[in-house]
C-alpha cells in the first residue's frame, strides 16, 4: 500500500470511488423496461437529449463518505473515504486506513492536481494533465464531476451523438478525437452506465450505477462500479455510498508540513 498509495489517490480522484457497507436509505428501483413505452419527448434529438440531462443532480456541494476496497493492478486496498465537491472549481478527497489514519489526501481543480502522501511524507503539485498518463486525455474535470454525481457527460450530450431506443432505454454513443463512447440510460432516465473506449492507446474505461436514492428532489446512485484500464494499469473499484449529503458548507483544507519533501 505504502508503494502504490499516492498513484491510487491519482487514480481516485480520476476514476473514483469504492464504498463498504449498504447504505439504509429509500431505494428507487428502475421500472422494468418495455420497448413500446420509452418516454420521448419530441422527434427532436435536442429535446430528447434535454429529457435525459433535466434528470441531472442539480448542486452547489456534494459531501461523499464511506469505506473503500481499491484493487490496484491486483493490489487490494481497505480503506475509508471522504470526498467534497464544490461544483466545477474543486474535488477534494481524504484516504484513511485502519490503525494508521489519514494515509493521504488530494485536491483536484480544474487545472491542477495536489496529492499528499503521510505515510511517506511527501507530496506533489502536478498540472491536470498528470492523470492522462492513468486515463484518456479527452477526460476532464467536468467529466470527474459527473462521474461522481451519477449525471450525463454534457461533451457527449450533443446533437453530433447518435441517440436512440434500444430494449425500451436510451442508448447515447459516439466518438470524440479517437475515444468512443456509450451511456445506456435506465428507466428512470438516469444513467445506467457509460464505457469510454481509445484502442490507439489502450485505454478503456466504464462506470456502472446501480440503486438510486432520492436527494435533493433528483436522484442519486447508491452503488457505483469502476473499471479503467491504461496500458498495463488497471483498476477496479465497488461503491456503495454510506453518507451522502448535498448543498452544505464544506471545507476543503490542504496543507503540506515543512517537512514534507516535494516529488517532482
Amino acid at each position: 500500500m505504502r508503494k502504490n498509495i499516492l498513484n491510487s489517490l491519482v487514480l481516485i480522484g480520476i476514476v473514483l470511488l469504492a464504498f463498504g457497507c449498504k447504505p439504509k436509505k429509500i431505494i428507487v428501483a428502475p421500472p422494468v423496461a418495455a420497448p413500446d413505452k420509452v418516454e420521448v419527448l419530441s422527434d427532436s434529438k435536442q429535446e430528447n437529449l434535454n429529457m435525459l440531462q433535466s434528470k441531472d443532480l442539480l448542486f452547489n456541494t456534494l459531501s461523499l463518505k464511506g469505506k473503500a476496497n481499491l484493487t490496484i493492478n491486483g493490489n487490494e486496498n481497505n480503506v475509508t473515504m471522504l470526498i467534497k465537491i464544490q461544483k466545477d472549481e474543486k474535488i477534494w478527497v481524504s484516504v484513511t486506513a485502519p490503525i494508521v489514519g489519514e494515509v493521504a489526501r488530494a485536491l483536484i481543480t480544474p487545472d491542477s492536481l495536489l496529492l499528499r502522501n503521510n505515510l511517506k511524507r511527501e507530496y506533489a503539485r502536478k498540472p491536470f494533465s498528470y492523470i492522462y498518463g492513468f486515463t484518456n486525455k479527452q477526460v476532464n474535470f467536468k467529466m470527474l464531476q459527473a462521474v461522481f454525481s451519477g449525471n450525463t457527460i454534457a461533451d457527449f450530450m450533443t446533437v453530433t451523438s447518435d441517440l436512440k431506443q434500444e430494449n425500451g432505454v436510451w442508448v447515447l454513443s459516439g466518438s470524440k478525437n479517437n475515444l468512443a463512447y456509450q451511456s445506456l440510460f435506465n428507466t428512470l432516465l438516469k444513467v445506467n452506465e457509460t464505457s469510454l473506449n481509445d484502442v490507439k492507446t489502450a485505454q478503456a474505461f466504464k462506470v456502472a450505477y446501480g440503486d438510486y436514492t432520492p436527494l435533493n428532489e433528483a436522484l442519486f446512485p447508491s452503488s457505483l462500479k469502476i473499471n479503467s484500464m491504461a496500458g498495463k494499469k488497471k483498476i477496479d473499484i465497488d461503491v456503495n455510498f454510506t453518507k451522502i449529503d448535498v448543498n452544505i458548507p464544506l471545507e476543503f483544507p490542504f496543507t503540506v508540513p515543512k517537512s514534507y519533501e516535494l516529488i517532482k
